[in-house]
């Protein structure tokens, strides 16, 4: 390789390692520290409405929320979600964010779609408290 050829294949190995960092970079705000607010109700999300895991979307919740799942497992009661359950396609994201004094509220769009259901839109109202030095998600509630 002449040394024109070699500048230039290091130019764009560099170019192409500052586009890799950059990606990185972009990409990493979108996760969100453990506990945080906004970490724990993506988390509440995830097991709730994406894995339909009323169980393990218990330990992010407290409060009225947590009194809210475990009226939902009564009326469930066991009728079990498994692999062989059609489980709907949910994509979601963040509309709004009101920080208040005590808590943080969360309003999320989200699109689901149903095997052989359809597809409906529905909005999540998802407010996060501060709970000790953990954030939990205090209430809940969904909407058209």
């Amino acid at each position: 390789m002449t040394p024109r050829g070699l500048q230039l294949h290091d130019r764009c190995a560099k170019l192409l390692f500052v586009a890799a960092l950059a990606s990185i970079v972009f990409v990493a705000p979108g996760c969100h520290p453990a506990n945080s607010a906004r970490g724990v109700v993506d988390r509440f999300i995830d097991q709730y409405y994406v894995a339909i895991d009323l169980k393990a979307a218990e330990p992010f919740c407290t409060g009225l929320a947590l009194d809210k799942l475990h009226k939902e497992m009564t009326l469930i009661g066991n009728q079990k979600i498994d692999e062989n359950t059609r489980k709907p396609v949910v994509h979601y994201k963040l509309t709004a964010e009101r920080d208040a004094t005590d808590h943080i509220e969360f309003l999320f769009r989200a699109t689901i779609d149903v095997p052989e259901g359809g597809t409906f839109n529905r909005n999540w109202l998802i407010t996060a408290r501060k709970d000790a030095d953990t954030w939990k998600v205090s209430n809940f509630d969904d909407y058209e």
